[in-house]
């Protein structure tokens, strides 16, 4: 079973989000935080899967309580759902720790599916934010260049595009888990990114997916 917390000060978002979730037979919302500060001490208490995080929210806000939360809860996983497509904070947010930024416009079955995924430690952007976020990553303190990568390291980077995991990419490449982490920390040095999602945004904007 999946354990969601929900943080939003919208009354009615949380309702109609808990509503939903609990009615997927993998999920159980074990909380609501009206603010980001709740959302950090529920965590605490709760310890759940994946947080469903609103980014404007009153005494602290999503993004602060994302670096809180992936600092001192590190296996907890952080799900943006925002209706905000403002570049710096869709960056601030990522940078942050958050795995995946979604919109409040998005179907609820795909919400599902993102906090599945983010279960399993996987990351998911919106279309709308994965072309925002292009254009932020072309200013010069983006990524090294793709030359930079060997042919396999490539490989293993298409994969993380396509949204696999470690052990994914191994089965697909025909090559041990290990080796999959070593290209995976390889490439995090050579593209100058922090985690998965950055690195599928570097292939994405260069359209190496």
């Amino acid at each position: 079973m999946i354990r969601v917390l929900i943080a939003d000060d919208h009354p009615l978002v949380r309702l109609g989000m808990r509503s939903f979730l609990e009615t997927e037979g993998d999920m159980t919302v074990v909380g609501e935080a009206v603010n980001g500060q709740e959302a950090v001490e529920l965590v605490t208490k709760q310890t759940p899967d994946v947080v469903l995080m609103d980014l404007l929210m009153p005494v602290m806000n999503g993004i602060d309580a994302t670096k809180l939360i992936r600092t001192q809860h590190p296996d907890t996983e952080v799900v943006i759902l925002t209706s905000s497509l403002d570049d710096e904070r869709m960056v601030q947010a990522l940078r942050a720790g958050a795995l995946s930024y979604i919109l409040k416009t998005t179907p609820a079955e795909a919400v599902a599916h993102t906090l599945r995924r983010a279960s399993r430690h996987e990351s998911v952007l919106d279309p709308q934010v994965q072309q925002t976020l292009v254009g932020e990553l072309r200013s010069p303190t983006g990524p090294k260049p793709w030359e930079e990568l060997t042919e396999r390291e490539r490989d293993v980077l298409r994969g993380i595009a396509a949204g696999r995991n470690n052990q994914e990419i191994a089965d697909q490449l025909g090559i041990g888990i290990k080796t999959v982490k070593t290209h995976v920390s390889n490439i995090f040095l050579k593209l100058d990114v922090l985690d998965r999602t950055q690195a599928a945004i570097y292939a994405i904007r260069n359209h190496l997916d």
